[in-house]
C-alpha cells in the first residue's frame, strides 16, 4: 500500500527491529510493541526510512544487522544510538516516570526529576538531527508518541521547513492534570511546531486545546472545519482526532483458519464449556488488572449461581520487569488471583486461569474466538486495540464486549459494547452478569455492529486520514476528514437496556475484490460526511 507520494520518514522511540545480545552474539529480533506492529502492518510498498532506537547494543554491526533484517523491503532502518545514561533518564525516567503516569491521570506515581527533563531535551535533539540528515524536500515526516514531543522544535531550530506530523498514541490529560508538569509551556509550544498534531479521541484533542487556552494565552484557536487550527507566533497547526485501529482482514482471516477454530474449541473444552471471560493486557498499572479481579470477586459473591458456570482467563503480557513498580504490580495481581481462587475454587472448577506470558498471534486469536465476554477495563487508555482485535476475531458474532469508558476505543465502540467505570466494582460485576444473561439475538446484533465499525475504520483508514491531512497542510489545500477521523457516536450503552441501531455499510459479497470493497465504503463515507457534520456528536 502506498500511503503518500515520495518517501515516508517514520520516527518513533523504538525501531520495529531490536538488536539484542544472545550468548555473546548480536541478533536482530522483531519488536512486539503495539506501535511497531501497527506501523509495520501499514508500510507494504511505501518507500521511506524508519528512524528510532535499535536497542541497547552498540557498534558498527548494529546498522549492518538492521539492513539485513529489512533487506527485502523498500524502506530503510536508521538507528539513533542512546547511551545507558540517556536510556535511564529519557526512557525509564522522563517517559515512564513522568509522562506515562501523568498522562494517564496518575500524578501520584510521578517523579519530577529535573535531570530527566534535560536528558529528554537532549535525546529529542538527537532524533531531530537524525531526521535532518535523512529527510529530503518532498518527504513526509511522521513523528510518533510522547517520547518525541519536542522533535519539531529542534527541527525548526536546525532550519528545517519540512512538513511534519505528530501523533500521540496515549491519552492527553485535562488542564487540571497537565498543569502539574513543570515544563508544561515548553511542551505545548513544541507541539505547536508541528504542522499537524493528532490525538486518539476528541476528548484528548479537546484536553489539548483547553490546556492551550489556560496555559498558553498567545495561542489563537480557530474552529475551522473539519479540524480546528491553532495560530501561535508565525506557525499554524492543525489539531485533530484520528483514532488508530487494526488490520481487520488479518485478524478475521486468522480467526477463520481451521487450526485456530480447532484450538478455540479445545480451549472451551479444557475450561469445561463454562462461560469464558477473557482479559488480555500488558503488565501495567494503567490497565486496571487488580480492579478487574476485585470486580470478578464481587461478581462471584453477589451472584453465587454463576459459580462453577463462569471462568475468567486473564493473560498478562510481561513488561518493564526491570522497574520496581511493575514487579510490585505483578505480585499484587498474583496475590489477588490466589486469594480469589482460594475463596471460590471447587472440585472440577477454578474461577481464574492466570497466564503471565506472551501468546503467539494464532493462540491469541483462538482465545478471542473461545471467549464469551471480553473484559477490557483499563483505568485510562489511549485506544486499546485488544477490544478491536476481539471484535475482528468474533466470526460467529456470539461474544460480548465489556469495555472501560476511559479507554479511547469506547467512543467508537459504544454502539455495541457495554461501557463500565473500572473503579465501580459492583457496576463491572453487574455488566458481566448482564452479558451472561444476554440472549443470542442481542449478542449477534451488538457484535455485528461492532465488527462493521472496526472493519470500516481499520488501520489503513487511520493512516490514510492522518497522512492526507499532513499532505494538505504541506500543499496548502483544505483538509478533508477521513474515515478514521470520524466515529459512530451513539448514547452509551445502559444496563440492561439496548441502544438504538446505527446505519452501516453492508459487507460486500466474497466475490468482490477488497480494493473494490474499500472504494465502495470510502464513497459511502464521503456521502455521509455532510450528514455527520450537521448531526454532530452525541453528548458523552
Amino acid at each position: 500500500m502506498i500511503l503518500t507520494k515520495g518517501r515516508l520518514i517514520n520516527v518513533s522511540n523504538r525501531l520495529p527491529v531490536q538488536i539484542r545480545k544472545y550468548s555473546g552474539a548480536l541478533r536482530a529480533v522483531h519488536s512486539s510493541g503495539g506501535l511497531a506492529t501497527a506501523l509495520d502492518t501499514l508500510w507494504g510498498d511505501q518507500p521511506g526510512v524508519w528512524i528510532g532506537w535499535p536497542g541497547e547494543a552498540h557498534g558498527r554491526q548494529v546498522q549492518t544487522l538492521l539492513a539485513d533484517a529489512w533487506k527485502d523491503r523498500p524502506q530503510q532502518l536508521q538507528a539513533v544510538m542512546l547511551s545507558p545514561d540517556e536510556i535511564a533518564k529519557f526512557y525509564a525516567g522522563f517517559a515512564n516516570e513522568i509522562v506515562w503516569p501523568l498522562f494517564h491521570d496518575l500524578q501520584s506515581q510521578c517523579n519530577f526529576d529535573p535531570e530527566y527533563w534535560e536528558t529528554y531535551e537532549q535525546v529529542n535533539r538527537k532524533f531531530a538531527a537524525a531526521i535532518c540528515e535523512t529527510a529530503e524536500q518532498d518527504d513526509c515526516i511522521w513523528v510518533h508518541d510522547y517520547h518525541l514531543m519536542l522533535v519539531a522544535r529542534y527541527l525548526r531550530e536546525m532550519g528545517s521547513r519540512a512538513c511534519v506530523g505528530f501523533f500521540q498514541h496515549i491519552p492527553f490529560p485535562s488542564p487540571d492534570i497537565f498543569e502539574k508538569l513543570p515544563w508544561r509551556e515548553s511542551i505545548l509550544q513544541a507541539l505547536l511546531e508541528y504542522d499537524v498534531t493528532g490525538f486518539q479521541t476528541e476528548r484528548d484533542r479537546d484536553n489539548f486545546l483547553n490546556c492551550l487556552r489556560r496555559l498558553l494565552p498567545g495561542a489563537r484557536i480557530e474552529p475551522t472545519s473539519p479540524y480546528p487550527t491553532v495560530q501561535f507566533r508565525a506557525r499554524r497547526t492543525l489539531v485533530g482526532a484520528f483514532p488508530i485501529s487494526i488490520d481487520f482482514e488479518t485478524f478475521s482471516g486468522i480467526a477463520a483458519k481451521p487450526g485456530v477454530a480447532y484450538r478455540s474449541a479445545a480451549i472451551r473444552k479444557d475450561l469445561g464449556e463454562k462461560i469464558v471471560v477473557l482479559g488480555v493486557d500488558r503488565l501495567d498499572y494503567t490497565k486496571g488488572i487488580p480492579e478487574r479481579l476485585e470486580a470478578f470477586r464481587v461478581l462471584l459473591r453477589r451472584f453465587p449461581e454463576l459459580r462453577r458456570q463462569i471462568t475468567l482467563v486473564q493473560v498478562v503480557v510481561p513488561s518493564r520487569s526491570d522497574i520496581p513498580k511493575y514487579r510490585e504490580l505483578r505480585l499484587e495481581i498474583e496475590r489477588l488471583v490466589s486469594q480469589i481462587n482460594g475463596e471460590f475454587t471447587q472440585t472440577g472448577w477454578v474461577p481464574i486461569h492466570y497466564m503471565h506470558r506472551s501468546l503467539r498471534r494464532d493462540e491469541l486469536v483462538a482465545h478471542y474466538r473461545a471467549a464469551d465476554i471480553a473484559l477490557i477495563t483499563p483505568l485510562k487508555d489511549g485506544m486499546n486495540l485488544v477490544a478491536k482485535e476481539f471484535c475482528a476475531s468474533q466470526l460467529d458474532e456470539r461474544g460480548v464486549l465489556v469495555v472501560s469508558e476511559f479507554a479511547g476505543a469506547a467512543q467508537e465502540l459504544r454502539p455495541g459494547a457495554i461501557l463500565v467505570n473500572p473503579y465501580d466494582f459492583v457496576g463491572v460485576a453487574q455488566a458481566i452478569y448482564h452479558a451472561c444473561q444476554m440472549d443470542q439475538e442481542e449478542k449477534h446484533r451488538r457484535m455485528s455492529r461492532l465488527r462493521e465499525i472496526v472493519r470500516r475504520n481499520d488501520v489503513y483508514c487511520w493512516a490514510r486520514s492522518f497522512l492526507e491531512t499532513v499532505t494538505s497542510q504541506k500543499n496548502g489545500t483544505p483538509a478533508v476528514a477521513g474515515g478514521g477521523g470520524e466515529t459512530d457516536e451513539m448514547p452509551r450503552t445502559a444496563l440492561p437496556r439496548d441502544v438504538p441501531g446505527v446505519a452501516l455499510v453492508a459487507a460486500a459479497p466474497a466475490s468482490v475484490s477488497r480494493p473494490f470493497q474499500r472504494g465502495l465504503i470510502n464513497r459511502a463515507e464521503d456521502l455521509t460526511d455532510l450528514g455527520k457534520r450537521w448531526w454532530g456528536p452525541f453528548p458523552r
